[in-house]
């Protein structure tokens, strides 16, 4: 063996070898039904730019589980993907379009979408290699991208059974839109920020009186298309002006004062002007009520045509020229320049969100989400840490009616054509109808694509069922669903819902949710910081089993983790420590004589100690305690074996090597989820040396990535 361990040397090679030999598939005889299986379907990364740092903690994490349970000889999918991710990479590829000084609007509808097809694919190719490097050992022959023709049909049928079974409507609603990405989001991808904005009073003449009403707002730019106000009818200070008549500011048009509810008395003056086109509480109202709606902004982010002088005007302007004439008309009593409060913004762009009138597909939620709420309540889909659980539970009682529909060109096509003769809406769940029932065939698609979570919502069946024949029976539901806290109101609670919907059974039995990366100071991980961790650097630096360590080690997985370069570095000399543990052990030859270990105390000593460390990594593992199990590993290895047993064996190398020989086989085994690299690089040494001359048989599996799993 080499004196020094040297990543570069061996880990390309390695992969190759754990690849071309088929260590990655389940048996080909897994379908049949030999054991029970343990699946976990990979959330798939963007495909639209290279991994980063929280990539790689995924990967370590699930890749350390997979790696366990095979070895454990349990038949063992990880299904790979990549996702189309919709929004997110459309937002990007026009950022790239932008500093080439083009716009997504210099493009018409295909030629952008082929333009976008090709940088994902070639992106794609990128992401798959660097989950190579990462080490993970996942089933490539069953790998999947989310616009795969065949994952398509399985999002359509799913999307005609909504329509047939009175799940799915198509209504011009209030829905949350971006006018910087030109799309409505659903209220999941609504980021809320607490902010400072002037508070605005601003006054409305009584009719027939010169007194004045006085509603507070800080959205005074659409005044002009306000209908009513409104006030709460069990407020006594304000309940009377209910039924009179005030003046609209800047149109002078009457308009009446409503009771209702929904208004805080403690808000303002207790007395609200209803935008309806503009928000939800009042859009509400106004089908209450039967009130009119009026749109103050287009999707462009200006100001309509209904706002005469003003029509054009972005909001910002329109806002400052509508203030400006107010106060010249003495028509604003006062501005609170220091009034927080919560909006809605852009979880992409960050632009803040306009709530505004659009033709959507609209997925009623209730009857989903409340299926998903018993499953989860009744265990059927356990979450590995408790907190998570309520926080699921939360969003499912609350979640409102899902807009699937998405502005946008890079996307999965809606299958829903309109007639242009009885304006009749056909969903199909494959090929376009040839003609409407009224005869004509005069039909147009509708140009919006599917929200992206709509379609990665049914990942874990929809992989399954276009993979190999048997495997949906046989995997699904899968075993463990991985994926960090972030996206657990987008993404897992469809998974189940949509899951429980399509399948009758939910896609996962357990939820293993983790948290961010972030720097050595704990602060968020972003460019803008410059303290970008770059997965792929740290592994080509200091090999890819120091960085998975490093991320492993010290936070439990649903944790937020402060990572440095220190951190790994300081995993590469537990590397290190292993590869010259088995350069002592394996530079002496075993006594071909000697059949079994002695009875030695210093022998007993290590191997009760062995067998004590590998039930409690064991334990560990099975419960997703990763950090424990790591731990101990590094505890048992380093200080046990090497600084204690390994010295006292000095001077007795002969009697003490079978079982010096067989600690270190058993600490590879135990190591290799955590550290796979390397320990199979010793392995594949030591198997050369004793998997035939050792008459105890030691290292005798050809590759100890399907090693068996040490028994404690």
């Amino acid at each position: 063996m080499d004196k020094t361990y040297n990543h570069k040397l061996h880990e390309k090679d390695i992969y190759t070898f754990w690849e071309k030999g088929g260590y990655f598939p389940p048996s080909p005889k897994a379908t049949e039904g030999q054991g029970k299986p343990f699946t976990i379907i990979m959330p798939p990364p963007n495909a639209n730019d290279p991994l980063h740092i929280g990539h790689a903690r995924f990967v370590a994490i699930e890749d350390t589980l997979i790696r366990y349970h095979r070895m454990k000889g349990e038949p063992t999918l990880w299904l790979p993907g990549a996702d189309h991710a919709g929004i997110e990479t459309q937002f990007v590829f026009e950022k790239r379009l932008k500093e080439q000084g083009k716009s997504r609007f210099d493009f018409d509808r295909d030629t952008l979408f082929k333009m976008i097809w090709d940088y994902v694919q070639e992106n794609k190719g990128v992401m798959e290699n660097q989950l190579r490097i990462l080490g993970a050992s996942c089933d490539w022959t069953r790998n999947k991208f989310t616009l795969d023709p065949e994952i398509q049909k399985i999002v359509y049928k799913t999307f005609k059974a909504l329509s047939d079974d009175g799940l799915l409507y198509r209504g011009d609603r209030l829905v949350n839109y971006c006018t910087v990405c030109g799309t409505g989001y659903s209220e999941l991808e609504v980021d809320r920020i607490e902010r400072t904005d002037p508070l605005y009073y601003v006054r409305y003449k009584k009719i027939d009186s010169a007194d004045y009403v006085v509603v507070a707002t800080t959205r005074p730019e659409p005044i002009f298309a306000d209908t009513h106000l409104a006030v709460n009818p069990k407020d006594k200070k304000n309940k009377d002006l209910i039924g009179t008549k005030v003046l609209n500011p800047l149109t002078k048009q009457e308009m009446e004062i409503i009771g209702d509810e929904f208004v805080d008395p403690e808000f303002g003056t207790g007395i609200v002007k209803l935008t309806p086109a503009h928000d939800f509480n009042d859009f509400q109202v106004a089908e209450k009520h039967n009130l009119p709606i009026i749109r103050a902004i287009n999707p462009d982010g200006k100001i309509s045509q209904a706002g005469g002088k003003y029509a054009g005007l972005y909001v910002k302007k329109a806002r400052a020229a509508i203030v400006h004439d107010l106060q010249e008309n003495g028509l604003i009593e006062k501005i609170d320049d220091k009034y927080q409060h919560v909006v809605g913004i852009c979880y992409r762009c960050k632009t803040n969100i306009e709530p505004m009138t659009r033709e959507q597909w609209f997925v009623k939620i209730r009857p989903l989400a409340d299926k998903a709420l018993q499953a989860v309540k009744k265990g059927e889909v356990k979450f590995a840490a408790e907190r998570f659980e309520k926080i699921a539970i939360h969003w499912l009682k609350n979640l409102r009616d899902w807009n699937i529909s998405r502005q946008i060109v890079w996307g999965m096509a809606i299958p829903a054509w309109q007639c242009k003769e009885c304006n009749k809406w056909i969903i199909t769940d494959s090929e376009a109808p040839m003609e409407c029932s009224c005869g004509s065939r005069n039909l147009v698609q509708d140009p919006d694509t599917f929200d992206t979570w709509f379609s990665s919502g049914q990942w874990p069946f929809a992989t399954l069922q276009t993979t190999e024949p048997g495997d949906f029976e046989y995997f699904y539901p899968t075993s463990v669903m991985n994926t960090g806290y972030d996206i657990v109101p987008f993404w897992v609670l469809r998974m189940i819902m949509l899951g429980l919907y399509t399948t009758g059974n939910v896609p996962f039995k357990n939820v293993l949710v983790h948290g961010l990366v972030r720097d050595a100071q704990g602060q968020k991980i972003s460019k803008s910081k410059g303290n970008v961790i770059n997965p792929i650097e740290m592994a080509d630096k200091y090999g890819t089993d120091a960085l998975r360590m490093g991320i492993l080690w010290g936070a439990l997985v649903e944790s937020d983790i402060a990572l440095s370069e220190n951190n790994i570095r300081g995993q590469r000399n537990f590397g290190n420590k292993i590869w010259n543990i088995a350069r002592f052990v394996l530079s002496t030859p075993l006594v071909s004589n000697l059949q079994s270990p002695t009875s030695n105390e210093d022998d007993e000593r290590i191997l009760k100690e062995l067998n004590e460390s590998i039930k409690k990594i064991t334990d560990a593992l099975d419960q997703y305690r990763l950090s424990e199990a790591a731990e101990e590993l590094y505890e048992f290895v380093w200080k046990k074996f090497a600084d204690v047993y390994l010295e006292k064996t000095k001077d007795r190398r002969g009697d003490a090597q079978p079982t010096l020989l067989f600690v270190l086989q058993e600490s590879l085994k135990l190591a290799h989820p955590f550290m796979p690299f390397i320990t199979e690089a010793i392995w594949k040494i030591a198997n050369k040396q004793y998997s035939v001359n050792s008459p105890q048989g030691f290292f005798k599996e050809e590759a100890l990535i399907t090693a068996r799993w040490p028994a404690s």
